[in-house]
């Protein structure tokens, strides 16, 4: 009987720089599961796609011609396929990147410096993770930031009675591709009492401070970018900044933030494993932790420690997952409560918030 070997990932890498290419094309054709396709441009990309359509886009967002943003369109209209933007830090670079996961792009990765040499390890180390998952997404399950309200609803979606428990309880979550909309759905429905909220999003340095405000526009609660040392309190969500590991640490009865660097946690700077066992070891019983779409398994031990010392446990479920990576690893791991849709972890959050169990 013949092994036939799967077929390969087809990656179309659409940039006007040709060592953006170069690099590129140099680290994900080193991948055996991976076949590397570059265009200069997206009418070039367009003529290559009529003889091959690829399974994942890498797609600069400034580009002459036509631009990144405007050729995002036409594919999430036309024929979606998954797309990863590659984005410059510069000047519009992080509101452009954003406004394209608003468009469907599943995630950000940052330009390459220049030369092969230069492109971090961490960072080839990303770019082949996530166009592994990407060629896994489902994109039909997406909801998009922009169909949310652009500003702060006046009525609350999400009632609760918030009892006693909440004066010490603390909720973490962890997410990764697909984790941006899943986390605006999440946190618009949560009222303004909500217990305080940490946050680690797989996100490259100098994009989450943006999509920290994008988000606090959007939310009743407060949403901020992290800094060394912020107080953990009512109404506010903490998101951990690009490139630096969050924790939770408890003093005089508080909950603060504390930022390190360090070497990458289960392939991830920040890592949904170094929060998750920090809140184990700060909260136990008083915290709550929610693992949400995502690749790979990071959040999965951490999560199992949450639910050793004591705290509740919530997974994303599998059909409204963008990636079901980290739920399903988190899920086999035995270290989840409950696995839900993500329409209804707001109600039990809120839920939880009142009476410090999850309500089945």
């Amino acid at each position: 009987m013949q092994n036939h070997s799967p077929s390969p990932i087809q990656v179309l890498v659409v940039d006007d720089s040709a060592v953006v290419r170069q690099v590129m094309d140099a680290i994900l054709s080193q991948e055996p599961d991976m076949a590397v396709t570059v265009a200069s441009d997206p009418l070039i990309a367009m003529q290559k796609m009529k003889q091959m359509r690829p399974h994942v886009i890498v797609l600069d967002l400034e580009m002459p011609r036509m631009d990144g943003l405007t050729f995002l369109r036409k594919i999430m209209s036309e024929d979606p396929i998954p797309t990863l933007v590659c984005s410059g830090v510069a000047g519009q670079g992080t509101e452009k990147a954003l406004l394209a996961l608003e468009e469907g792009a599943l995630g950000i990765l940052t330009k390459p410096k220049v030369g092969v040499g230069n492109f971090l390890h961490e960072s080839a180390l990303a770019l082949i993770d996530m166009v592994r998952a990407a060629a896994q997404a489902k994109l039909k399950q997406r909801m998009l930031l922009h169909n949310f309200p652009s500003s702060r609803p006046a009525s609350v979606s999400v009632l609760c009675s918030i009892g006693a428990h909440q004066a010490g309880a603390i909720v973490a979550i962890g997410a990764s591709i697909g984790g941006t909309e899943a986390l605006a759905e999440v946190l618009t429905a949560l009222s303004a009492d909500t217990p305080g909220v940490v946050v680690v999003q797989h996100m490259p340095e100098f994009f989450t401070s943006a999509f920290a405000s994008r988000l606090n526009a959007l939310c009743r609660i407060e949403v901020k970018e992290g800094g060394d040392g912020d107080q953990i309190t009512r109404g506010c969500a903490i998101i951990a900044p690009g490139n630096r590991h969050l924790s939770v640490v408890r003093r005089r009865g508080a909950f603060y933030v504390e930022l390190s660097d360090g070497p990458l946690v289960s392939r991830h700077r920040p890592s949904v494993d170094v929060l998750f066992r920090s809140v184990a070891s700060a909260a136990g019983a008083n915290a709550l932790g929610i693992i949400l779409t995502g690749m790979g398994n990071d959040g999965a031990s951490g999560m199992l420690d949450m639910k050793r010392a004591g705290s509740s446990t919530i997974a994303q479920d599998e059909k409204s997952c963008v990636v079901f990576g980290m739920p399903k690893e988190a899920i086999s791991a035995g270290a989840v409560d409950t696995v839900a849709p993500l329409a209804c972890i707001p109600n039990l959050i809120m839920g939880w918030a009142s009476s410090g169990r999850l309500k089945q």
